[in-house]
């Protein structure tokens, strides 16, 4: 089975909510402090990744939603970074700067500039912007 798991209800109750306008059926747990949805892992590989990038999304608003509910003088931001690798890193924000950040992107459009920067690093490219576009890379 593949896990998902949550921190907060809110990003957890979306996942589900998507899943279900996928057409599945995930299995779900409710502990003391987390959420977790299960789906067989016999998924096909496209439906497989639009669930993970949903999850990594919702992930990121999982991990917003924890640091509002830290005390006052606990002043952290961190954003979600999935490196090609797979793994799954953290990236600590000055939480001032998140926050204005967060008030003009989506948390979907934030994972989208992350990850064009992740790849941007992973994956270097010398040609200038325009030398790709005329080579037909966007």
């Amino acid at each position: 089975m593949l896990e998902y798991v949550f921190f907060h209800a809110r990003p957890f109750e979306e996942f589900i909510s998507y899943l279900r306008e996928l057409g599945l059926q995930p299995d779900t747990e409710i502990g003391e402090d987390s959420w977790e949805a299960r789906l067989p892992e016999d998924l096909e590989d496209e439906l497989s990744e639009r669930i993970e990038e949903r999850y990594d999304q919702l992930m990121e608003l999982n991990q917003q939603l924890f640091d509002a509910e830290q005390p006052q003088d606990y002043h952290t931001a961190g954003v979600v970074v999935n490196l090609g690798s797979g793994e799954t890193v953290y990236a600590q924000v000055d939480p001032l700067l998140l926050g204005k950040i967060m008030g003009v992107l989506t948390p979907e459009e934030f994972g989208d500039v992350v990850n064009a920067i992740v790849d941007a690093v992973e994956n270097p490219d010398d040609r200038t912007l325009c030398q790709r576009m005329r080579d037909g890379d966007s």
